[in-house]
């Protein structure tokens, strides 16, 4: 699902540009042409253009300002007021925590089973069952952010905890207060820490010195971009999380269980469950969710849902129009929410492939860490 360019293609030599204009075959299917030019317009001319819905923003080297607020409130009450039968689906998974516990399972089998293992077989089964396991235990905590996986507050966090324990650092309490930022103010400047920052873009973008740079500086951003997601919530918004009990509690037994597994079975299980996490957020297949929820690839469209196979792995977060619009509905109900109300979903831009969104944030020079929707922040 690679980006396929018409025309004279790209000049890996050439001096830095401002003007792309390319019709691309792109891994969200079909044909579509973006263009980038220098702007000379404020951020608030920028903003009325989107407000009018012309389309996506022509600066590559900005984010697209919006003077909307984000689609999904209104989406929802539309959608409930024809369809108020979707709010039967609405209630936690029990399913969760059954899947969490397999998953935890097989990770510490797999950290034990790989023990004697050389390098080549070891990091391969890594990448393939590690960090597939791992990338289900974030979408797992995920769920339990939302209160989807159990009925008391109290019983997501203590199975959150258990879904932390093979990703090998604490970080199930601290997720769930940014992720809810970014439901409630979706694109908001300084608030949805989901949006890269201008530093990202000014380090992978607006430094770039022609299109090799560019993409060679995008693809290094994939391979390391757990970090990113782990540092800028902390970097923007570092007060957000108190530290309370739960943290201390998430803490003590993350680290317990961490000692526990290298007492057992020595230092090596702790590479196991690290790969496991560093690799399940590069350059993998269930990664592309990070790229294809939100990124604009089509007119001014900030959410994408993806329906493939790779749900099945992943919690149905790919189904992401339907978990915005109804974040109160648990994974295991979010395709009857397509079903119900096709007519809004259906004819929405969608995501085709995760691992072709991979590559076309890394290979088409149109998209960027400036490819997001931002909005005028509204909170203090």
């Amino acid at each position: 699902a690679l980006p396929i360019s018409k025309g004279s293609g790209p000049n890996l030599a050439c001096p830095q540009t401002t003007t792309v204009a390319t019709e691309r075959l792109v891994a969200f299917g079909g044909k579509m042409t973006m263009t980038a030019k220098k702007r000379t317009d404020s951020p608030a001319a920028r903003a009325k253009d989107l407000s009018g819905s012309t389309g996506k923003a022509e600066d590559s080297r900005d984010f697209i300002f919006s003077a909307t607020d984000e689609p999904h409130v209104t989406r929802r009450a539309e959608i409930l007021k024809k369809h108020p039968e979707i709010k039967s689906l609405m209630g936690y998974e029990w399913r969760t925590k059954y899947i969490v516990a397999a998953t935890v399972a097989l990770q510490i089998f797999m950290a034990w089973l790989t023990l004697e293992w050389r390098w080549p077989a070891f990091i391969a089964a890594n990448y393939v069952v590690g960090a597939t396991a791992n990338h289900s235990l974030f979408l797992a905590i995920h769920e339990l952010a939302h209160n989807l996986g159990a009925k008391s507050i109290a019983g997501n966090k203590l199975i959150s905890l258990v879904a932390n324990f093979p990703i090998g650092i604490p970080y199930s309490i601290n997720f769930k207060p940014y992720h809810m930022e970014h439901h409630r103010y979706q694109g908001q400047d300084g608030v949805d820490t989901d949006i890269p920052t201008r530093l990202e873009g000014w380090l992978i973008t607006d430094t770039a010195t022609c299109y090799l740079d560019h993409t060679c500086r995008k693809a290094i951003f994939m391979f390391f971009q757990i970090f990113a997601y782990a540092l800028r919530p902390l970097a923007i918004k570092p007060s957000l999380v108190p530290m309370d009990a739960w943290m201390v509690l998430n803490y003590v037994v993350q680290f317990s269980f961490d000692g526990l597994m290298m007492y057992l079975f020595g230092p090596q299980a702790m590479l196991w469950f690290l790969g496991s996490t560093f690799l399940a957020g590069s350059i993998h297949p269930t990664a592309g969710h990070f790229i294809a929820e939100h990124y604009v690839v089509e007119g001014d469209v900030e959410t994408y849902s993806y329906y493939g196979p790779l749900n099945r792995l992943a919690y149905n977060v790919g189904y992401h129009n339907e978990h915005h619009d109804f974040p109160n509905i648990a994974w295991g109900n979010l395709p009857k929410v397509r079903e119900i109300a096709p007519e809004y979903y259906d004819n929405l831009p969608q995501c085709k492939s995760w691992v072709g969104i991979l590559m076309k944030y890394i290979f088409d020079d149109s998209i960027s860490p400036y490819s997001r929707v931002k909005r005028e922040k509204k909170i203090s």
